[in-house]
């Protein structure tokens, strides 16, 4: 499910930087989806394929 939610994320990013909307809402989002990442990275928890 990470995973998904990151990949959102980039995809709205790279949209974001394409048409320039709401660009600092979505780095604020890339942002939290990347520590979220490297938490479960440290963590060792892989809960989803």
């Amino acid at each position: 499910m990470i995973w998904t939610i990151i990949g959102i994320l980039i995809l709205v990013w790279l949209l974001g930087l394409i048409f320039e909307i709401a660009s600092g809402f979505i780095h604020i989002l890339l942002v939290i989806a990347l520590i979220v990442f490297i938490f479960n990275l440290i963590t060792g928890r892989n809960r989803g394929v």
